[in-house]
Formats: structure tokens, sequence, C-alpha cells
């Protein structure tokens, strides 16, 4: 599976962002962590695309922003995290729940979303003073409650489409279009936005068969800028340790006593850190 990728550029004179981004593997990676439903995949992965669009305009080396989809849907919260360096994370609160279609045979992502609730983002350019933007989720299908997002919060105009394709596990397509006028553009940059999102209608397919070189050229033949985006998680057994510390050694050995062992979860890649007696006695320098 080729990495997943983000193209930019722009069109239309100047006056257009475009951004075409091929997610799938990094969907796949975090379909297989968390052992996600086909809906719970597609949910999670429109909104991965999203964030991953969000990270790329991040300037600072240390910024970061977090997202949180709250809409009261059997799914639960969504949570992506990223950085600048499209390193991304994320995880669906309850991932193995799994709907009917909708009448026209699509994943119904918006009633396992839900839309009674907010999209929330958590920005931070590395000055430790985080600016947070939220707005009323509009459908829970997600394409069109980032786009409210940019609108009411960001006070950009921004046409999205988003997809993902899953069979029996497996994440097929995954991806996103963003067509952003930039300031001072008009309407006319505006309307062109609105009537080219139109067209990838069927994203996800695009994706599984083009690519993201092929769906950008299928708006432009100029060049542009990509990156890598990965699925990569911060947690660390290291990182464990801190958390054990912080329980205080009576706590942590009267848990040791109950369980035999101490686990610290990381829920963004559903990995389990172990710590044994002989982990626990090394940390607080003294023996049970």
């Amino acid at each position: 599976m080729q990495k997943s990728i983000i193209l930019k550029t722009l069109i239309q004179g100047g006056k257009v962002s475009l951004a075409v981004i091929d997610s799938t593997s990094a969907v796949q990676e975090a379909a297989t962590r968390h052992g996600f439903s086909a809906v719970a995949a597609a949910a999670f992965g429109r909104t991965f695309t999203a964030v991953a669009y969000l990270c790329s305009w991040l300037k600072g080396e240390n910024s970061s922003l977090a997202v949180t989809v709250n809409g009261g849907g059997p799914g639960g919260k969504i949570c992506i995290a990223g950085d600048s360096g499209l390193r991304m994370r994320g995880f669906v609160e309850n991932p193995s729940v799994g709907l009917p279609p909708r009448a026209d045979g699509k994943l119904d992502v918006g009633g396992f979303v839900g839309k009674d609730g907010t999209l929330t983002v958590v920005s931070d350019e590395g000055t430790g003073l985080p600016f947070t933007g939220t707005s009323q989720l509009v459908s829970g299908e997600i394409a069109e409650d980032f786009s409210a997002y940019f609108l009411t919060s960001e006070q950009r105009p921004t046409a999205i489409a988003l997809g993902v394709k899953v069979k029996d596990g497996t994440i097929l397509g995954a991806g996103g279009l963003f067509l952003q006028p930039l300031p001072g553009a008009g309407e006319e940059a505006v309307s062109f936005c609105e009537e080219e999102i139109g067209k990838f209608g069927r994203l996800s397919s695009l994706i599984a068969e083009k690519g993201a070189k092929g769906v950008l050229r299928m708006l432009t033949d100029g060049p542009y800028d990509a990156r890598e985006v990965l699925f990569r998680c911060h947690c660390s057994k290291k990182r464990a340790e801190s958390a054990i510390l912080s329980l205080g050694k009576r706590d942590a050995y009267a848990l040791l006593r109950e369980q035999g062992r101490i686990c610290v979860h990381c829920h963004y890649c559903n990995t389990d850190h172990t710590f044994t007696k002989e982990d626990i006695e090394r940390l607080f320098g003294e023996e049970t």
C-alpha cells in the first residue's frame, strides 16, 4: 500500500488553494489497531483526513492541534490529534458499533456520529497559549461539519469532499479534497469551489483508482507540493512510566498487589504498556 500523502497547490490564477489527500494507508493502520466496524472506519477516516488538512497549515516546529467531534450518536466521540510534521493519531469512543446502511446503500456516518453536538478544534502554535474554535455540527457526515467550522470559526469558506471506501475490514480508498478561496479572491472563486466540489461525490473510489496525484490532475496540470501523512502515536513505555510515578508509591503498589501488574492504556493507538513487579520496584527504587 502506498504512503498516505497530501498534495497542495494554487489554482485559478493563484486565487484558490487546492489540497488532495490520500489517507488510505494511515486510516488502514488505525483500523487495524482499533478494530473499527465499517461505519466507524468511515467516520474516523473522514475526520482523520480533515484534521490532517488542518495540520498541514501549522507553521511552528512544536505546533499541534486536537479535534473532537461529539455528535451524541452511538459511535461516541471521535478524537484526532496531530502536529506540524503530519504525525497523526486518534480513536473512536465506540469503535465496534455498527449500523445498517442508509437507504441509498451508503454507510450511515451521520447516524453513527450524530449531529446534536459540536466540532471543537484546539490548536497550539507552540506558544503554550492554545486557541479553541467550536462550531455546531450540521449533519454528522463530517465534510459538511468541517466546512461549517471553517466558515464560522475561521471565516474561511472551504469546499470539502471526504470519503472512505471499506470492505471486510480493508480500507480500499480514503481521502479528501479541499478547495479554499484565498482572502480577497472574490465571489467568482467561491462559486468555482462550490461547483467543482460537486464533481467529487465518488472521491473514495477516485482515490482508490487514481491516487492523490490522479485526482489533483483532474483540476490542474501545474506543480504541487507533497508531504507524507503518518499514523504515529506519541506514547511509549517511557512516557507511561510518568503516569505510574504520578500515582505515588502507595497507590502503585496497591494496584500491583490487586492486579499482579499495571497496564497503562493509550486510547490513541490502542496500546497497553505493561509494568511487572520488577518494573515497579525499579521505578520506585525499592522492593515491595
